[in-house]
């Protein structure tokens, strides 16, 4: 059962490589794989005994990239309860969303707190709750007082395969975003597949850049990791920064990372204004989440001398889906986002039919990894799961070697450096300003994000509002990567000959203006 479980192989790996590096905080302190499955089960404990967290309870968390949002996040799932990571730049009305979908009874956050997320939590009565470690001999402390209950209950808690361990939501096509539940098998089989394609073991080592409320930071760059017996640095800031990036790299001897086409420029863009004077020698460099450019792609391996493995991946896949193979397994095509990896994936037609090699189609996959449906959206489960597939909501082709090529998206996201942002979100928020008669967010090209927000809109008869206007009231309700970029003010809007605005010719007829 262990192995179906991802408390179950981290507890395999503790066993296996007690003494090695798991976890370090740049510049602090290290944790090896014991203490931090120690630190796990401690704290687990707690959240059941002083906490009152019961299995399938929701425990939602908001924290830089910390050593005690790992350790949280883990004791979390070892409860049997359900981890919800939040982004910690939501306003309060998004935090108040997403803590009251997800049904959460607990909102963790490191000791310094986060103002909207608690406004939001205390609005809708959910306790709050603060953790901290101090170093690596202390013990985790959390800001709730114990009821004198057994200090390791955690012992007595058998996870299982089915329990839902993570939840995460999916901005869709409608306003509402997509609750995804993620199970302990999804969880265990995605990193299982991680570690199987880049033969992570061991003796591997990475930076944590991307942030851990996503499932590309969280899977690929830290559960994978300990899932190996391998090393995570987390910078001391908590966050991605280009200037302790390669410096953390070299100290702790890290052989791979991955990243967002975005973080990848501006990696490149300190390489050219103040290189280091070695970079350390890296098994493979990854990137996903948006396409890679083939230009960034040959810029990056020849500045730091390491293959650059594209890969495809998404939360209702717990991440990845396919990817570039190691050198030693097969050629890396740039534009290309390689081979399935531990999952059936197929290009069907609208009549659910699977198309051959080089003919377009949707994705679809299917595999343990893939999760069983969206949480109370039966509409979205439907046309998500026809035909006994998952639909990815993207076009592709799998050429005559098996790899997959992208070539665009039914969905209309917006794919901003790997974030994806639902234009009808932003839509609601535009025709909420008091003097907006209609309003329509767009992606654009952009050469640093991939893509970039922007949008246009009509004001009331008799009003005036301008650009900085719009964005002020857009920051004020959206989360500072969901803002527009540009804002056209206009007196029409191109629609359909049945009157309906579909973006793409928006996006268009603004994009040929100069």
């Amino acid at each position: 059962m262990d192995s179906d479980t991802l408390t179950g192989l981290l507890k395999n790996v503790a066993i296996k490589f007690p003494d090695r590096r798991a976890l370090s905080v740049s510049g602090k302190f290290d944790l090896t794989h014991a203490r931090l499955h120690d630190l796990i089960e401690r704290a687990a404990s707690r959240l059941v005994s002083a906490a009152g967290i019961k299995p399938g309870d929701v425990v939602a968390l908001t924290f830089p990239n910390t050593v005690e949002f790992v350790i949280m996040f883990l004791a979390v799932i070892r409860a049997r309860a359900t981890a919800a990571p939040l982004n910690a730049a939501y306003t309060a009305e998004e935090f108040e969303f997403y803590l009251s979908d997800s049904d959460s009874k607990l909102l963790l956050t490191s000791q310094e707190g986060n103002a909207p997320a608690q406004k939001a939590a205390s609005k809708l009565n959910i306790s709050h709750v603060t953790a901290t470690l101090l170093d690596a001999d202390s013990d985790l402390a959390l800001s709730v007082a114990d009821s004198g209950s057994v200090v390791d209950s955690a012992a007595d808690i058998v996870n299982s395969p089915e329990d839902a361990a993570l939840f995460l939501h999916t901005s869709g096509t409608t306003s509402r975003p997509k609750g995804v539940p993620l199970t302990q098998l999804n969880l265990v089989s995605s990193v299982k597949n991680i570690k199987s394609v880049y033969k992570l073991t061991e003796s591997d080592s990475t930076v944590i850049v991307l942030p851990l409320f996503h499932v590309h930071g969280l899977l690929a760059g830290l559960l994978s990791s300990l899932g190996a017996g391998a090393a995570v640095t987390l910078p001391a800031a908590g966050r991605f920064s280009a200037t302790t990036f390669w410096p953390d790299m070299k100290k702790y001897n890290a052989t791979w990372y991955t990243a967002v086409p975005t973080i990848h420029q501006i990696i490149l863009d300190r390489h050219a204004n103040h290189p280091e004077t070695e970079y350390p020698k890296l098994r493979f460099i990854r990137s996903c989440s948006a396409s890679l450019a083939p230009v960034i792609m040959s810029r990056l391996e020849e500045a730091f001398g390491a293959p650059v493995l594209e890969a495809y991946a998404m939360t209702e896949a717990t991440h990845l889906m396919s990817s570039n193979p190691l050198p030693e397994e097969g050629p890396h095509k740039p534009g290309s986002v390689g081979k399935p990896v531990g999952q059936e994936m197929a290009i069907l037609n609208e009549k659910g039919e699977i198309q051959e090699p080089n003919n377009k189609g949707e994705v679809c996959i299917r595999g343990p990894n893939v999760t069983k449906g969206y949480k109370n959206n039966p509409e979205a489960n439907k046309a998500g799961f026809e035909f006994g597939w998952f639909h990815t909501g993207d076009i592709g082709y799998i050429d005559s070697d098996g790899y997959l090529h992208l070539v665009g998206r039914i969905k209309e996201l917006i794919n901003r450096g790997g974030e994806k942002i639902s234009p009808i979100e932003v839509d609601s928020v535009l025709l909420n300003h008091p003097d907006v008669s209609q309003g329509v967010a767009f992606g654009v090209p952009d050469e640093k994000y991939g893509e970039e927000i922007n949008c246009a809109v009509i004001p009331r008869e008799g009003t005036t509002v301008t650009e900085e206007d719009i964005k002020a009231f857009c920051k004020k309700n959206l989360a500072a990567f969901k803002v527009p970029k540009r804002v056209f003010i206009t007196d029409d809007l191109p629609k359909t000959a049945s009157g309906k605005i579909q973006r793409r010719i928006v996006a268009q007829h603004f994009l040929e203006k100069p």
